[in-house]
């Protein structure tokens, strides 16, 4: 649980109890006697398993004290409808449901409105791909699944990307050095590019003024189109090291500029 809170909805994480199988059953039998204690006693010897489910959702934008209190609702659901005289374990029961939940909670949260036929596409497409992980136990491809599923790849790619979250070109990837490198930073600028709108511009004498390696990265980034990684490939150094020296030559040619 490296990724979160130790508190989580005020409940320290660290501090939650552990059930042996005897004392599941034992619960589980007076729960059935509608002893609230005991019920209550069980859900938080279950915590650690809702724990476990929202690790599954690192890229939602939703807060992790809400994917929690959801995936104790499934949990709580998946108690109360337990049947324990189908001789299966009460996790293998309560995982799907406490999914179930939370993907409920996802999708009808959502700002953007994804049509239904579009989901149930893109989740069935992702009940496929655990599937065949768990048989194959590689990554399956966009043709594979599609073809278990029984539809077109390009029905099954539209669907899996109208249930991912927006993501804003600002938002950051990650941070080395103490410098931030953001999604833009990551894309290619095709149409001014195409546009050659840097050329228009009378930046000879300013890039002149770079040292080599600054110019070249310049050249790659601004003339050529290419992105931050690319270019750091090309020059045989990291990403962060091609965005200090972008940022330092770019702020070199402004102060030419505006002199």
């Amino acid at each position: 649980m490296a990724q979160y809170k130790v508190e989580i909805c005020g409940v320290n994480t660290s501090e939650l109890p552990l059930l042996s199988n005897e004392e599941k059953e034992a619960l589980f039998a007076r729960i059935r006697q509608g002893d609230a204690q005991a019920r209550e006693q069980y859900i938080k010897g279950n915590l650690r398993l809702v724990l476990s489910v929202i690790k599954r959702f690192p890229n939602t934008s939703e807060n992790v004290d809400d994917l929690f209190q959801i995936g104790c609702v499934g949990l709580i659901k998946a108690i109360d409808n337990f049947d324990e005289t189908l001789n299966v374990k009460f996790s293998t029961y309560a995982v799907p449901m406490i999914i179930g939940e939370i993907r409920r909670f996802l999708r009808d949260n959502n700002s953007i409105r994804v049509s239904r036929s579009l989901r149930d596409i893109a989740y069935k497409a992702i009940y496929a791909r655990e599937q065949m992980m768990k048989d194959k136990t590689k990554e399956p491809t966009i043709e594979e699944i599609a073809k278990a599923i029984g539809l077109d790849p390009e029905e099954v790619v539209a669907a899996l990307d109208a249930i991912q979250s927006p993501v804003s070109l600002y938002d950051p990837v990650y941070t080395e050095g103490g410098d931030t490198l953001y999604v833009m930073d990551q894309i290619s600028d095709k149409k001014n590019k195409e546009e050659n709108w840097v050329e228009e511009l009378s930046l000879g004498e300013a890039m002149k003024r770079l040292n080599q390696r600054e110019n070249y990265i310049i050249q790659l980034r601004f003339f050529q189109g290419k992105t931050q990684m690319e270019v750091a490939r090309e020059i045989g150094i990291s990403q962060a090291q091609v965005s200090r020296l972008e940022k330092s030559a770019l702020k070199s040619m402004r102060s030419y500029l505006q002199e």
